[in-house]
């Protein structure tokens, strides 16, 4: 249900946001808010003949299509840091500016990552069906400290910093692969720069932090998940396409990887036809593209977002 409703508005929001943060900020506008017009380009076209400003979150589309219907268009808002739902060039091409919430959502990634490696290192997921079950599985389901495990990060921008800082202070020994560091890098002074293979050979929890792109895509592929320790856990906020999923549930299936949570899938929202691949497979946590999202996150992102829209509508 829309929000506010215009027909002919200055702003469309089509996914969720902090209204209350966001529409007092965009007040001085027209703002059509409808976190359905994600779903229903045609209605989401119509709304743009006359729009000068965008906010979306990862569904929304900003493709060629899009931008040809929203002729007025001068600014994209986006409700966290991904940008391969948006054809960079394409907007390029139009000059219309781009706005990532860079840095709001860091924190919740961040306390995700850790919980989920937690939570797969002690394998206590699914001990409370089993207790209703009647069932006293203490011995089945004995896990493991992550105090002196090696943390693997894939990618060192600002959310696996702080990854890496929460679980020094847990007492893990912090690895990452990213080929982008500069080795004399202060950030790295403690660091353990290390080959995607050593990584995955070395580290008893493995997470991704690195964008969706085609030098990324299937990153974590059969080789990387071959070469990883068979206790080990991955964890995957980042996005879908740069773990080959799969593999994941094969290798947790055949007992030669010890965990994985998935927070983001290669075709989004999960395709229930392809369910039963992920059913009763060991120590698995599946969420729906959550990891960036408290509410404190949420307030923060929308803020900063209609903060970027004022600023270029101004």
């Amino acid at each position: 249900m829309s929000i506010i409703d215009h027909k002919s508005p200055d702003i469309v929001i089509s996914e969720f946001i902090d209204k209350d943060v966001a529409l007092k900020i965009l007040c001085d506008f027209n703002v059509h808010y409808d976190p359905m017009l994600v779903d229903d380009r045609n209605k989401l076209f119509k709304k743009l003949s006359k729009a000068r400003a965008i906010i979306v979150r990862n569904r929304t589309k900003i493709d060629k299509a899009l931008l040809e219907n929203a002729p007025n268009l001068k600014v994209i808002g986006r409700l966290g840091v991904g940008l391969d739902n948006i054809d960079l060039e394409a907007c390029k091409n139009r000059k219309v500016i781009v706005c990532p919430a860079t840095g709001a959502n860091d924190t919740a990634v961040a306390e995700y990552t850790i919980t989920a490696a937690l939570i797969l290192m002690r394998r206590v997921w699914h001990a409370t069906e089993k207790i209703i079950d009647g069932k006293w599985p203490r011995t089945d389901l004995m896990g493991h400290e992550i105090s002196g495990k090696r943390m693997g990060l894939i990618g060192f921008g600002s959310i696996a910093r702080k990854v890496a800082k929460r679980a020094s202070a847990l007492g893990m020994e912090i690895f990452t692969y990213d080929p982008y560091l500069t080795l004399n890098n202060s950030v790295t002074s403690n660091i353990n720069q290390v080959s995607i293979i050593d990584l995955a050979r070395n580290c008893h929890v493995i997470s991704v932090h690195v964008p969706y792109t085609s030098e990324t895509h299937q990153l974590i592929d059969t080789n990387f998940i071959c070469n990883m320790r068979p206790e080990a856990v991955l964890i995957n906020t980042a996005r879908g396409g740069i773990v080959n999923e799969s593999e994941v549930i094969n290798a947790l299936c055949e007992k030669k990887l010890g965990g994985a949570a998935l927070d983001v899938f290669e075709n989004e929202p999960l395709n229930i036809k392809n369910s039963h691949l992920f059913k009763n497979v060991p120590n698995l946590i599946l969420t729906p593209h959550i990891a960036g999202i408290t509410k404190e996150a949420n307030q923060r992102v929308s803020l900063l977002t209609a903060q970027n829209i004022l600023k270029h509508l101004s």
